[in-house]
């Protein structure tokens, strides 16, 4: 006695039922696509007597110390023109703003000049104006999105000069950079620099190799 199979039916799934999430389209919840994973394979730089980065990266400089901070970046850039800091529009903005808009003036000022900077290809250096990530990860975000390479100093200071209040995300951002965990944030390198090494380094420079023993 023969058995007959029964007939199959053939099913078609919608593109937008198929398993797996893409960022290049929206959610099913209707909630928008979810940011671009900026995550990199992060090369952790010995400390060097010169540092030279392509034209048109971003550096960000980190310390506990915005005093160690300053005095570091005047020290070792060639050229201060890219250096950055909300520091440094807090101050054009005194007097000229009411006091209780400085902030938000100098948040939105240094915005538009890192933009305009970085879409022109032109290099941004960055002192950050503390250690959480957020900050960081707001520039980051801007070179990831115009593929301009992005790059991390971490400066490192004595206790003494370390807020009880950033100990923790000092802590971290050590351990981070020094396992290399920091391309997460989409840093490209990262050099931690304290105690003898951050007078080691003379001189930060920004152009091609070509360039290089001009």
């Amino acid at each position: 006695m023969s058995t007959t199979r029964p007939p199959t039916r053939s099913i078609k799934i919608s593109d937008d039922e198929r398993g797996g999430w893409s960022s290049d389209r929206p959610r099913r919840d209707g909630a928008p696509p979810r940011p671009a994973n900026m995550a990199a394979r992060c090369h952790v730089l010995a400390p060097t007597d010169r540092m030279r980065y392509s034209p048109g990266s971003l550096l960000v400089i980190v310390s506990a110390s915005k005093e160690a901070r300053d005095a570091f970046a005047l020290r070792v850039l060639e050229d201060q023109a890219p250096l950055l800091s909300l520091d440094k529009v807090r101050a054009l903005l005194a007097g000229r703003v009411e006091r209780a808009e400085v902030e938000e003036r100098a948040v939105q000022l240094l915005d538009a000049a890192v933009a305009k900077r970085l879409d022109a290809g032109q290099t941004v250096v960055i002192a950050a104006d503390g250690l959480g990530p957020e900050e960081r990860e707001h520039f980051v975000r801007m070179a990831f999105t115009l593929k301009r390479p992005r790059h991390l100093i971490l400066l490192d200071t004595g206790r003494d000069q370390v807020a009880d209040d950033d100990r923790a995300a000092l802590n971290e951002l050590r351990r981070a950079l020094d396992t290399g965990e920091v391309g997460d944030e989409g840093f490209q390198t990262a050099m931690r620099l304290g105690g003898a090494s951050v007078g080691d380094l003379h001189k930060i420079v920004f152009r091609s190799v070509q360039r290089d023993d001009e």
